[in-house]
């Protein structure tokens, strides 16, 4: 099914990744949101379980393994052309992740990665929505120690 203009909603996996205590964002390379910081993460692929799907897709954009965690939030993400038409749709599962090896260095769907502390997140001019889902990652890794 194609990812612009899709008969369904698209189910994609994201990933607050925390390390030291910083989160990794990706500048987005393509639409939606291209230009812009977000979490790293993709489409599941048909047969794919989420934290697998997930595991696959931070490893391909980020080039990180990651320990995929617990799940944070469920939401739409959907985007209308200009005429109104939904051009695209997804319901994204984000979950906490943690690093397990490697260095990030941005491929395929990211132009760029950044370690950003938590005091940064509101100056990126992310979703209002990626914000509050790494604030709450923050939280629950706190909580976790």
């Amino acid at each position: 099914m194609p990812r612009q203009y899709p008969e369904h909603p698209l189910v994609g996996v994201g990933a607050v990744i925390l390390h030291r205590g910083r989160v990794l964002l990706a500048r987005r390379a393509n639409p939606p949101l291209q230009g812009e910081w977000s979490i790293p993460g993709g489409a599941l692929e048909t047969g794919e379980k989420m934290r697998k799907g997930l595991a696959r897709e931070v490893r391909e954009e980020t080039g990180l393994d990651v320990e995929v965690g617990p799940l944070l939030d469920v939401f739409d993400s959907i985007f209308p052309d200009a005429a109104g038409r939904i051009q695209f749709h997804y319901v994204l599962i984000d979950f906490l992740c943690h690093v397990k090896a490697g260095e990030a260095a941005a491929d395929s769907d990211a132009s760029e990665l950044r370690w950003v502390l938590p005091a940064e997140v509101d100056s990126l001019g992310m979703k209002q929505v990626t914000v509050e889902v790494i604030r709450k990652a923050f939280a629950l890794d706190a909580q976790a120690k």
